[in-house]
């Protein structure tokens, strides 16, 4: 299982919320993970209301830079 946290704290790279939409579906590719849990929320000035839904769309592959 992906976890949300642990994205967080091996990529210290990421300084907004849509680096980290791009880096979740390289990371759980690599991992061959086919489940995420979002156990935290991103603390970044970009955090949209609808914050969970895009992180498992990026999860799933349907993120869109546009959404």
């Amino acid at each position: 299982m992906l976890y949300l946290s642990e994205i967080l704290m091996q990529h210290h790279e990421i300084n907004t919320f849509e680096e980290l939409l791009k880096i979740i579906p390289v990371v759980a590719k690599e991992k061959g993970e086919i489940f995420m849990h979002i156990d935290v929320k991103p603390q970044y000035a970009d955090v949209p209301a609808n914050w969970e839904d895009k992180l498992e769309g990026a999860f799933a592959g349907v993120h869109s830079v546009t959404n």
